[in-house]
Order: C-alpha cells, then sequence, then structure tokens
C-alpha cells in the first residue's frame, strides 16, 4: 500500500512551510488603526495623545498575532535604540552592590529601558567601545575595571551612544563620572580603631585577582587616618579561603596587632572566626572591623563593626541616565557615588 507525501507549497516534500511574520501593518488592520498609531502605543510614545481603549486595542491585536517590534529597525529611525548596556565588571562583587545594580536594573526597566549585560573580558578599552557601539546602546554604564579612556567615548558617541556613564575609583574624562570613594572607607574605619585605643593595626589586603582596585585605596585611607597618632598600619595579604585566614592567624603572636580593618565584612567573619579558634580573643586582645554591613556580620558572636557604605539610590542613576539620554542633564560631571560611616559594635 502506498502512503502519499503531502508536499507544501514550493514543493520540496517533508519541509514545513514557514509561518508568516506578523507585522506592524496586520496589527494596524486587525486592531482598526493606522501603523502610526501601532509604532506610538507599542514604542510607549508619549508625545502623542491617544486614547486608553485604543492602546489596549492595539496592545491586544499583538498579542493575539504574536507581534514583536522590531528592535533594530526602530534603532535605525532613532538612531539609537532604548537599551543600557552594562559591560560585566571584571571584579568579584559583593552583596551590597550586587543589590545597587539590581535596584538600576528594575528603576531604569520602569523607564522603559532594556538592559543588557555585556561580557569584555580580555578586551582593550578602544576594541570594548567598538563592540559595544555596534548594538547601537541609548547609553553605556561601565564598571569595574573597564576603562573608558576618551578615544573610546568618541567612538560611543559618534556611534549615536547618548550617554556614556562610569563608575569607579577615579573620574573618566568626557562621562558622567560616579566616584566610588575608597579611601573613605579605610580611613574611617582606623579612625574608629585609634579612637578606641588601638596603636597596631593590620589591613587586611584581599589576594583575589580585580579586588587591589578597591583594596589599595582602602589601605591608602588607613594609613592616612594613622599619619601623626603614633598608630601602625600593618598590610595583610590575605586569600579568601579558611586555610589562609588559619595561617594568618597562626602568625598573629608574633605580629603583636591589637586590631584589624579586614577590607569587608566577608573578609572580617573569614579571619574573626580563624583568630577565635587561634585562641585570639576578640575584641579583648585584637579589635575587629568590617565593611558593608551584612547582615550575617550582626548574627556573629561578638557582633561585627563595620563601615556602613551608603550608595546613592539605583533610581537616581536611573534618572540621571534617563536625563542624559534626553539631552537634559548638564555636561559630563563628577559625583560621589558613595558615603561611609562607622557602626560600632561589640567586635571593637
Amino acid at each position: 500500500m502506498s502512503q502519499s507525501i503531502e508536499q507544501p507549497a514550493d514543493g520540496t516534500p517533508g519541509r514545513t512551510p514557514a509561518r508568516a511574520v506578523p507585522t506592524s501593518a496586520d496589527v494596524a488592520r486587525l486592531a482598526g488603526v493606522s501603523r502610526a498609531t501601532v509604532s506610538y502605543v507599542l514604542n510607549n510614545t508619549s508625545a502623542v495623545r491617544i486614547s486608553e481603549p485604543t492602546r489596549e486595542r492595539v496592545r491586544e491585536a499583538a498579542r493575539e498575532l504574536g507581534y514583536v517590534p522590531h528592535a533594530a529597525a526602530r534603532t535605525l529611525r532613532a538612531g539609537h535604540s532604548r537599551m543600557v548596556l552594562l559591560p560585566t565588571a571584571h571584579v568579584p562583587i559583593g552583596p551590597l552592590y550586587s543589590r545597587f545594580y539590581n535596584d538600576l536594573q528594575w528603576a531604569l526597566r520602569r523607564l522603559d529601558y532594556t538592559v543588557v549585560q555585556y561580557g569584555s573580558v580580555g578586551l582593550a578599552p578602544e576594541d570594548a567601545a567598538r563592540a559595544w557601539a555596534e548594538l547601537r546602546p541609548a547609553a553605556v554604564v561601565s564598571t569595574g575595571e573597564v576603562e573608558v579612556p576618551p578615544e573610546a567615548v568618541e567612538i560611543l558617541k559618534r556611534s549615536g551612544v547618548k550617554a556614556v556613564i562610569t563608575v569607579g575609583t577615579r573620574p573618566a574624562d568626557d562621562t558622567h563620572s560616579l566616584v566610588l570613594n575608597q579611601p573613605r572607607v579605610g580611613e574611617v574605619a582606623v579612625e574608629h580603631l585609634i579612637a578606641n585605643g588601638r596603636r597596631r593595626i593590620g589591613v587586611v589586603v584581599p589576594e583575589e585577582p580585580g579586588l587591589g582596585m578597591f583594596s589599595g585605596p582602602r589601605l591608602e585611607g588607613a594609613r592616612r587616618a594613622a599619619e601623626g597618632t603614633g598608630a601602625t598600619v600593618v598590610p595583610l595579604p590575605l586569600a579568601y579561603t579558611e586555610e589562609s585566614a588559619e595561617e594568618l592567624a597562626a602568625r598573629w603572636p608574633q605580629l603583636a596587632l591589637d586590631a584589624v580593618f579586614a577590607y569587608n565584612d566577608e573578609y572580617a567573619m573569614l579571619l574573626m572566626r580563624a583568630l577565635q579558634d587561634a585562641g585570639t580573643t576578640v575584641p579583648d586582645e585584637t579589635a575587629v572591623g568590617g565593611a558593608d554591613d551584612l547582615l550575617l556580620g550582626r548574627l556573629l558572636r561578638p557582633r561585627l563593626s563595620t563601615v556602613r557604605i551608603d550608595l546613592m539610590p539605583g533610581r537616581e542613576l536611573a534618572a540621571m541616565i534617563d536625563d542624559a539620554v534626553n539631552g537634559t542633564a548638564p555636561g559630563p560631571s563628577t559625583r560621589s557615588l558613595l558615603d561611609s560611616r562607622v557602626i560600632r559594635r561589640e567586635s571593637s
């Protein structure tokens, strides 16, 4: 018994006919409006007044047809997209900064931006800028160790990028720079320890790759706080492992330190546990302080003293990005992204 094979319209046996991709014209016909109205509604254009029932009719037609606006075409018309590109940071980001970037992304989404993270590891600054520019973002928010020199800024702006924002430990030329005042973190931590009678103070310098951009300035701030006080600051290289902390704790009697600023709460908790296991009492023999004010530090015994870092709210940065994209922000500027203050608890 022979079996017939159904052939598609193009005559190719066994090939499933491609489904037609819905267009804005299809949405317009189904909703009974013009293509311009479809564009205004689906692009959330506020400059044109369209009644809410009409807007809902267009959205319903788009849902029924499975229509999605073509981002590339929209970008071509506008010269830029509604995309904010976040190059992936080359450094480990702790809970404090993770929350900040999460808040930023939510705030940008409420302003109708699409946030795209881009892996730029291994790219030279100008090569990275060219790669970012290919996507035609409305704004680039560069964090971590991704440098954005003037040449890279020029590449981005020539491609239509409306705003270049840098977040780092120093300002970048021709950008909206948000500066993380890392020296101040180390400075207030050591000022607190000195004010409580400590005179030989260790400062943890993490050995993990990429953290030098934060730990170096914090050590610099710690040394600045000790100047003229008679206190001594001793750098303490430390890897984020139990073995490294145990080795450092075993050398504690020879180091003769009466306090330690342990870079952040995570390293502070790691080292404090090792010190206690080695028989060093906290804070009687050694005061311990961290930074970031993590909840877990409050659950330890003794409770961990810390430097609380108050970051600019993510929604404030999102508004700044939106103003820059819309051309309503002033020219390139520099602002501090954080403020630092000590929260004293039982460990110091």
